[in-house]
């Protein structure tokens, strides 16, 4: 790693260049660093306040905006656990979140919905998100809307998401920072962001990595080091795009780094092509962390559309989340240039394999490989290696230390294979150590005992240009295991035939992929970060009197 010169890292670009951008906001605010400084600062002092020490958990139920990035930085100098929680999900789905990962205070920007609220019962709910109360549980029609709920001091070592009658402890980051002075707080040490993820499967759980008891700037080099080499980021007055929930892993590490960098942040609420392009014209940005299906949708905009934005400041975007279409992936650089940098990992694993550009144009479809300081294998069922070509399990083992899972180490040991962890998805590496993904092994269909792979599927309908948006799913079948059902969702105004989906495939992929039943949805439903849910529409689908 090559020596960097200070000042190096959020804290002490804001100490040294105060006036710097830090973030404009959604409404288009502007924060110098040295603001978003004094207000983390505030903020850290007001969690010791309120008792917090070394390995404590905050959970932050916030959308994307200053005080979301606020509590990154706060909880980053004061050795506490920071757990974002995606706030469109439900009451009893937070509360589960902030139950599980022990939270001592819980901040939000607004009471729960009254929709989204519970009932006070002797079964163990585990609570509300932003609105904690104790006994009868308080509803947007009874405080003022958007006013907090006052609650109960937490009792002292106790977890405040307590069920029950026990106390809450509920707050703003403006309540946190009120009164609190702007100086730096004692005894700086890191702290870590706890994701939480459910895989393939089950209920959610922390991915929790050791605090290192070191202050905050020790590690930040080496981090900012690695992204340039995967990702050609460099240290400067750069402008970082934040396009995806930060409640997420990738979007909330790009955030936290780009200020590290030196960055400014642009935030948007949400996702919408026009709005994106509209954005990158005007600030200028010069890089971004984006999903495949942004892509997608940002080429189904019109040419006379496409034409009207100036990108060219643009030189990093960085895609991660799924894999990405070969077509679509051309299609973007075909537009935007060489400027698509890919990575494939997890939460778990963080970044396993990365490509750059034009190591992508000469290898299509591949998402790269190993990082420095990773090991990749393919395994067959059994453990044993598989040769190039042929695929197999995943597997990754980095030097840079483990994970755990929150309070579930049966779920830690069965994701390791010894010190080699499984992401859960399919792939083969060629030759050359490049990795291909075929798809997650939950995915996986088996017909007539071929494996198929929905993801190659769906890539392949994605090119007919009156698809929208797809979704490949396997559906029992007593002869052949399984059948193959792709699930369409058509372009406005457009409705292709199934007959004329199926002579799309035909030169695309061998027939005994292709699906024996379509069929065609308005709306297919995806994740908050935009990727398909492929569980929930299989359910749907399954479920009588849907079909």
């Amino acid at each position: 790693m090559p020596e960097i010169s200070l000042p190096f890292g959020f804290y002490q670009i804001a100490e040294a260049d105060p006036d710097r951008r830090a973030v404009i906001d959604t409404d288009g605010t502007v924060t110098t660093f040295g603001e978003l400084l004094a207000r983390a600062n505030q903020v850290s002092h007001g969690l010791r306040a309120r008792g917090l020490g070394k390995g404590d958990v905050v959970a932050g139920v916030l959308p994307n905006g200053l005080d979301a990035v606020v509590m990154l930085m706060a909880t980053g100098q004061v050795e506490l656990y920071y757990v974002p929680v995606n706030w469109h999900l439900t009451a009893a789905e937070i509360d589960y979140i902030v139950a599980d990962c022990d939270a001592r205070v819980v901040v939000g920007d607004r009471p729960y919905p009254a929709e989204n609220t519970i009932e006070d019962t002797a079964e163990p709910a585990t609570g509300r998100s932003a609105e904690p109360a104790t006994g009868p549980v308080a509803t947007a029609t009874g405080p003022a809307a958007g006013q907090p709920v006052t609650v109960p001091e937490a009792t002292a070592g106790q977890p405040v998401a307590a069920v029950g009658a026990d106390a809450r402890r509920f707050a703003t980051v403006s309540e946190l920072a009120e009164g609190q002075p702007v100086t730096a707080p004692e005894g700086r040490s890191s702290g870590a962001v706890m994701w939480y993820t459910s895989g393939t499967t089950g209920f959610p759980k922390g991915v929790q990595r050791p605090l290192s008891g070191r202050e905050p700037e020790a590690a930040i080099p080496l981090a900012t080091w690695f992204l340039g080499e995967i990702c050609d980021l460099r240290p400067g007055e750069e402008i970082h795009l934040v396009t995806s929930p930060m409640y997420h892993s990738a979007p909330c590490a790009h955030t936290l780094f780009a200020l590290h960098l030196g960055h400014t942040l642009v935030i948007t609420p949400r996702f919408e092509p026009v709005s994106i392009l509209e954005l990158i014209e005007k600030h200028r940005v010069t890089n971004a962390m984006m999903v495949p299906t942004m892509f997608h949708r940002m080429l189904r905009l019109p040419p006379e559309v496409r034409e009207r934005y100036d990108v060219s400041s643009l030189r990093q975007v960085i895609h991660t989340g799924a894999a990405c279409p070969v077509a679509v992936k051309k299609g973007i650089m075909d537009w935007w240039g060489p400027v698509l940098y890919e990575y494939y990992g997890s939460t778990e694993s963080a970044i396993a394999f990365s490509i750059k550009p034009h190591d992508w144009l000469e290898h299509p479809g591949t998402v790269g490989r190993p990082v420095p300081g990773f090991e990749a294998r393919i395994l067959d069922a059994d453990g044993e290696e598989l040769p190039p070509g042929e695929p197999g399990m995943i597997y990754v083992k980095s030097g840079q230390g483990g994970f755990q899972y929150r309070k579930d180490p049966e779920k830690t040991a069965s994701s390791m294979r010894g010190e080699w962890y499984a992401p859960g998805d399919i792939g083969f590496m060629d030759k050359d150590g490049f990795l291909f993904l075929c798809d997650r092994r939950t995915d996986l269909i088996i017909s007539g005992g071929v494996n198929i792979y929905p993801a190659e599927i769906e890539a392949a309908l994605l090119e007919h240009p009156s698809v929208a948006d797809v979704a490949v799913i396997g559906v029992p079948d007593e002869e052949w295991g399984h059948n193959v059902v792709a699930l369409i969702q058509p372009v406005p105004g457009s409705r292709p035939s199934p007959d004329e989906l199926l002579e799309h495939l035909g030169p695309r992929i061998a027939r005994f992929k292709h699906p024996k039943v379509v069929e065609f949805r308005d709306e297919l439903p995806r994740t908050p970060t935009g990727k398909l849910s492929r569980s929930r529409v299989r359910e749907e689908y399954l479920r009588p009197g849907l079909r």
